[in-house]
């Protein structure tokens, strides 16, 4: 690892993967760290989950949301990605001086429509203002609380052979949405970010099962390092079928005018489901039948063989080794 932090250990992917392990993991371990899950689960009266997050996109409005609606929804999210029901939220801003207070106020308004949809309350914050120049007109960090219910076991660890992998739809929404605004860039169709809070999809998966091994979003470093993450925790091989992974004509289209690859592009409203395999139809039906999910489909399943590995089966019916991201694909993407 280089002897400074680079612009890519924020990136999502291998870089940021080997930043934490070996600065902070390392020095902080104990049982609930140790899961490497989206929230923490902690042992209270009942079982709590606990998370915390800071947002920095750049700009702090994009088609289909903006900073405000992106951190309530990134939170509702990790809550759920634990089999949680989100609660309770903390709200800290970090402001740049300079901020026109209309714009503040939307972020405001975005957040309380945000936290709404989701049956969330935000019940504590911090507002900090500092000097021009010293951010970029907003930051966001948050955290949040939410309850698991008895028998939930839901963790990054829990895949095991023969379970399939199910997706909530199309891929690569936010961070095209989010850098056409960036760039100033004009497609034929409209790119609007997916930012959606997930927590009413994954209620009713699982209303429909109690066989989810694991859930996860994919966000910074797509779908492809999330799925190295959930094949790497649980020490098995993923395999999945490129013509089965939705990607919108226009996402698909933008990303090869632009030279990148939809599996490492972010998301901010989809989840990986790794569900055993006799329930893996009632969950696809449950998620069907809600507005989050759609478009969902099993897109592969996991296996014995090359362990820590995810290999895609291409559209030309070749084999290929899906890795993590290395490096930094969109920077401030959330």
């Amino acid at each position: 690892m280089s002897d400074k932090v680079l612009l890519a250990h924020g990136s999502g992917g291998r870089l940021s993967h080997d930043l934490v392990q070996q600065c902070f993991v390392r020095l902080f371990t104990n049982p609930a760290l140790e899961r490497l899950d989206d929230s923490a689960i902690l042992e209270c009266p009942g079982r709590l989950a606990f998370t915390t997050d800071s947002y920095v996109i750049s700009p702090i409005f994009f088609p289909g949301g903006d900073i405000g609606k992106l951190a309530i929804c990134g939170t509702v999210n990790d809550l759920s990605m634990v089999g949680a029901t989100p609660q309770y939220i903390s709200l800290g801003v970090i402001i740049e001086e300079g901020l026109p207070i209309e714009e503040l106020q939307a972020v405001a308004d975005s957040i309380q429509a945000a936290a709404e949809e989701a049956s969330v309350q935000v019940v504590t914050g911090d507002t900090k203002v500092v000097n021009r120049g010293s951010a970029d007109k907003l930051f966001i960090n948050t955290a949040g609380i939410g309850r698991i219910a008895e028998g939930v076991d839901i963790s990054g660890s829990n895949a095991r052979p023969g379970d399939a992998v199910i997706l909530s739809g199309s891929i690569g929404d936010h961070g095209i949405a989010v850098l056409s605004r960036r760039e100033g860039l004009s497609f034929s169709t409209t790119l609007v970010s997916d930012c959606a809070p997930l927590n009413g999809l994954v209620a009713d998966m699982l209303k429909a099962s109690n066989q989810i091994r694991s859930l996860r979003d994919p966000t910074r470093g797509g779908l492809s390092t999330t799925l190295n993450e959930l094949a790497e925790r649980s020490k098995v091989g993923i395999r999945i079928e490129e013509s089965a992974i939705p990607v919108k004509e226009a996402v698909r289209a933008a990303c090869e005018m632009l030279g990148f690859d939809p599996l490492y592009v972010a998301n901010e409203g989809k989840l990986i489901a790794i569900v055993a395999a006799e329930d893996a139809d009632k969950v696809l039906e449950a998620m069907k039948g809600h507005k989050y999910g759609a478009e969902a489909a099993i897109i592969g399943q996991v296996v014995a063989e090359h362990g820590g590995r995810v290999v895609m089966k291409t559209l030309l019916g070749t084999s290929r080794i899906v890795d993590m991201l290395t490096g930094d694909l969109l920077p401030r993407i959330c």
